[in-house]
């Protein structure tokens, strides 16, 4: 099986995960993806392969011979999908892209257009991997399995010299939780790397500081006719709330090192409504201040409205991994050369977002970002250029090889 076929077995099955559940994984579908990738570990010739209670996926490949004394490297790959749209049935096809725009779906009139993601404007000749328009793609982050599994393939198939390499496939990495069950000790790799990213060349040590944020508002509802005077509309609260917060700190307005508050649910009627943000910033104290703001837009309403009128819930998911990281640079080194040696130039940028690594790497495993060649996650306009996933595999095996001459 190549890479491209690899890919489009994975993303054949509907992985998306579910915040309000209370389970891991949170969805039962993310374990019939997990089985199905155990299995193929273990056809491929990979060791110690596992699925645990909790869905985490992990498996050996061990050192050539030789190569004992080489750093054991880990490679992490979630495998489910985000809830901004839907996940099935995903009707993946393959365009030889020509430039201008992509029809996506002729009956529906979904045209992704060139004007809207000048990204495509890069990929002139290559073969991109599209959806019809009406769900995402999955290439966050089963782009990143698949280039993951093919180099472990690769290497057990040639003589090319490597140190031991751990794997692990993670559920729930899209609601924060992927970390949460994830055994650094047992794992026993020296450092690791999500393979996570966007794009072709993409290398990140850097990303947000992230809570999740709440507010649930509690009104009073009688017949609109006798109101006055009575009524509290909690719809309207939730209303007034957001305005509290700043119109320009959202992340259809910022970019780079920009935080922002972005409001991912609103519903409600008269007597109850509800709120849900994400907060992050890559500057600590910079997000210490944006969830003061959130928790006094918060007390301004419920003060005004009456006690019990607003409850406010702020939970952090997970830090700035580049705290750590830094203090491990040989790991974003290697990185770079294992890209340069496969004629990729680095393109090293903050996150803007979070992967598993951030946390792993607070739990003692330091853990930067590589690319998958994905691009526009969690969209119905979500692509992926072959060449570029063909080419994230080369540099797995190259990072991998190359480690061979290092020593613990």
């Amino acid at each position: 099986m190549d890479i491209t076929e690899r890919f489009l077995k994975y993303v054949s099955f509907p992985t998306m995960s579910d915040k309000y559940s209370v389970t891991c994984p949170s969805t039962e579908k993310q374990k019939v993806l997990g089985r199905y990738l155990a299995d193929e570990l273990r056809t491929i010739g990979l060791a110690d392969v596992l699925m645990d209670e909790n869905g985490y996926v992990s498996a050996t490949l061990p050192a050539s011979a030789g190569c004992e004394g080489a750093p054991i490297i880990g490679l992490v790959a979630h495998m489910d999908t985000s809830d901004e749209a839907p996940d099935s049935p995903i009707r993946p096809r393959t365009v030889e892209y020509r430039g201008g725009d992509i029809v996506l779906n002729s009956e529906r009139g979904i045209v992704m257009r060139e004007a809207d993601y000048p990204s495509l404007g890069g990929y002139v000749g290559k073969h991109l991997i599209v959806t019809d328009g009406t769900t995402l793609l999955g290439a966050d982050d089963k782009a990143g399995v698949a280039a993951i599994v093919s180099a472990a393939e690769r290497l057990i198939a040639s003589d090319l010299p490597h140190g031991k390499v751990r794997i692990c496939f993670t559920p729930d990495e899209e609601i924060g939780a992927g970390a949460d069950h994830f055994d650094v000790p047992a794992f026993g790799a020296d450092y690791a790397y999500t393979v996570d990213g966007g794009a072709l060349g993409e290398l990140e040590y850097e990303c947000f500081n992230a809570a999740a944020a709440s507010v649930d508002f509690h009104g009073v509802a009688i017949h609109p006719g006798s109101g006055k005077g009575h009524m509290k509309n909690a719809a309207l609260m939730a209303a007034e709330f957001v305005s509290l917060l700043p119109a320009a700190e959202d992340p259809a307005h910022t970019e780079g090192y920009e935080g922002f508050y972005h409001l991912d649910v609103i519903k409600g009627d008269v007597e109850n409504a509800l709120v849900e943000y994400i907060i992050r910033d890559h500057d600590a104290a910079k997000f210490e201040e944006r969830k003061s703001v959130f928790k006094a837009a918060a007390e301004f309403i419920d003060r005004k409205y009456g006690e019990g009128s607003a409850v406010c819930t702020v939970k952090d998911s997970y830090r700035n991994m580049r705290e750590i990281i830094e203090q491990h640079m040989y790991t974003v080194d290697r990185a770079v050369a294992a890209m340069r040696a496969e004629g990729v130039e680095p393109v090293i940028t903050p996150i803007r977002g979070g992967t598993d690594g951030a946390r792993l790497s607070y739990m003692g495993l330091p853990c930067p970002n590589l690319c998958t060649g994905g691009e526009n996650f969690h969209s119905r306009f979500e692509y992926l250029p072959v060449e570029s996933l063909c080419k994230v595999a080369d540099i797995l095996v190259r990072l991998i090889t190359d480690a061979a001459g290092y020593t613990r």
